[in-house]
C-alpha cells in the first residue's frame, strides 16, 4: 500500500502522519487488494477538510470529511471509505460466487 499525503495551507506533522495512517490500516484490514491511497488535507479559515482517493483493484473510491478539527476529519473519511471499501468487497464475492453456480 502507497500512501501520499499532501496538504494545502497546512504542515503534515509527523502526528497527523501517523494518526492517518493508523486509520488507514483499518481499511487495510478489511481489504489487503489497496494499491494506493492519495490523500489531501487542507485547511480554510476554521474548516479542516480530509479528503482521500484509493485506488484498489476494480475501483476507484472517493471519500471527504469536513469539520473543526483535522484529526476528526480523518477518522470521519476513514469511515466513510470504510464502508465504501465494505460496499465493493462485498459486490466483488457476490459476483464471484454467480460465477461459480453457472
Amino acid at each position: 500500500m502507497q500512501l501520499n499525503i499532501s496538504g494545502h495551507h497546512l504542515d503534515i506533522t509527523e502526528a497527523i502522519k501517523q494518526h492517518s495512517l493508523t486509520k488507514l490500516n483499518k481499511i487495510k484490514n478489511h481489504f489487503n487488494q489497496v494499491i494506493n491511497i492519495n490523500m489531501i488535507l487542507e485547511v480554510k479559515k476554521d474548516v479542516q477538510k480530509a479528503e482521500a482517493i484509493i485506488h484498489v483493484s476494480g475501483a476507484d473510491l472517493f471519500a471527504k470529511a469536513e469539520s473543526f478539527d483535522m484529526y476528526n476529519s480523518i477518522d470521519q473519511m476513514v469511515n466513510k471509505l470504510d464502508v465504501q471499501i465494505r460496499k465493493h468487497k462485498e459486490k466483488l464475492n457476490n459476483h464471484r460466487k454467480k460465477l461459480t453456480t453457472i
